[in-house]
């Protein structure tokens, strides 16, 4: 007989309820959610209007109870043969060059990883510690990753641009070195690092280098058709051997679905996992999750092909006419300046009269939901399609704020 639960706890109820009641219910508790639908949310949600919404929504829907990785659901397996083609052939893949759909931007990172690690170990076995090489400015899922894998990991200085410093990792690469990453963009500046630079270095000293697109490389090579500037990054760079990128971000996706990709085929062996000393028989895994949801697999696929290029590309230019307004917007606040120069749409911004996070809350109990750096001071954001209703009072109500503590 099991014991009773400890008092507050929630139970499974009794009985069910109907779903016009459960509706109230979810609708009650999604009530002090931010107001993403009117741009004012600042880094979460990839919305391009409810059209594409939708498409993604009755997508899912179809296939809501189908798990991605099972070998029963051949459809799933050639919409994520689809996605992959689709996305090396916008970010630099060759004719060797594969990949895997994953769940989301960590476990591509989890995966990369643990390919260098293994390909590293395969030419080095005398290394008692492998490390990777990061800027300060790459994601902390390298640092749990490493932590997962018993490997030391060492963050560096970035350049006064907001950028990895090409010198800097260049003097601490040592034989104990598996692996470098580098952002397209990092999350808290909005810079792309000197990826060519770091390509280069990689080759001469026998070093993986991966990328971390995963905001960036769904974005980048629609606004690169119609606009100069933007570093390469892809795998079409000397030296990067790997790169991942979300679907759920700047290709407007339902959440939970990523890509992971190898510029050579035999690097991407190295992600595959067998076991056959199991009563069921041979286990043959290539990625860390046993389970894809097929909905949002369905839903990039939809997705992608419903937009084609021409929608990605309006939606790009759209998203880069934004920042641009912001950025100016910011400029023109005495007292703000904006760090770096931002090569996409992630923004922050400080100040060096005033303490930006009493901005920011100021900012917070006007209904904005602020996203912020510690080091240095600022506040943040990724502009997507969704704040061009949301621009001008974002501005208005910055400026005021401000005004505040000036």
């Amino acid at each position: 007989m099991s014991s009773l639960p400890p008092p507050g706890r929630k139970t499974l109820p009794a009985r069910g309820r109907p779903w016009n009641e459960l509706h109230e219910a979810l609708s009650a508790l999604r009530s002090a959610d931010t107001d993403w639908r009117h741009g004012r949310d600042s880094l979460e949600v990839y919305y391009a209007g409810e059209d594409v919404l939708d498409v993604a929504r009755r997508a899912y829907a179809m296939f809501i109870s189908e798990n991605a990785r099972a070998p029963q659901f051949p459809s799933l397996q050639r919409m994520q043969d689809d996605l992959i083609d689709i996305s090396l052939s916008l970010l630099g893949g060759g004719p060797r060059a594969s990949g895997t759909i994953t769940c989301g931007g960590a476990e591509s990172a989890l995966l990369a990883v643990r390919s260098a690690y293994r390909s590293f170990r395969a030419r080095r076995p005398q290394v008692r510690r492998p490390h990777l090489l990061v800027p300060s400015s790459v994601h902390p899922v390298y640092e749990q990753a490493a932590e997962m894998m018993g490997l030391e990991l060492i963050r560096v200085a970035i350049g006064g641009d907001y950028r990895a410093s090409v010198q800097t990792l260049s003097q601490c690469i040592e034989a104990e070195t598996m692996m470098i990453v580098a952002s397209a963009p990092s999350l808290p500046f909005g810079a792309i690092d000197p990826i060519e630079a770091l390509g280069r270095i990689a080759q001469d000293r026998e070093v993986w280098l991966h990328v971390d697109a995963c905001i960036g490389g769904f974005l980048a090579p629609h606004v690169t058709r119609s606009a100069a500037g933007v570093p390469r990054f892809d795998l079409a760079v000397p030296g990067v051997r790997s790169l991942a990128a979300d679907l759920h971000k700047f290709g407007y996706a339902a959440n939970g679905v990523s890509v992971l990709l190898y510029a050579d085929a035999d690097d991407h062996t190295h992600q595959l996992f067998e076991y056959d000393q199991w009563p069921k028989g041979l286990w043959r895994s290539q990625t860390l999750s046993g389970t894809l949801a097929g909905g949002a697999v369905a839903a990039a696929w939809a997705v992608m092909h419903y937009l084609g290029e021409t929608g990605y590309r309006s939606l790009a230019q759209r998203v880069m006419h934004l920042r641009d307004r912001y950025l100016e917007g910011i400029e023109r606040i005495g007292g703000l300046h904006v760090l770096g120069q931002p090569d996409l749409s992630v923004i922050a911004f400080g100040s060096d009269e005033f303490d930006i996070h009493a901005v920011g809350d100021a900012m917070q109990a006007r209904g904005w939901h602020i996203s912020r750096l510690s080091t240095p001071a600022a506040l943040h954001m990724t502009v997507t399609p969704v704040h061009d209703q949301a621009v001008e009072a974002y501005l208005d109500d910055l400026a005021r704020c401000v005004h505040r503590y000036r």
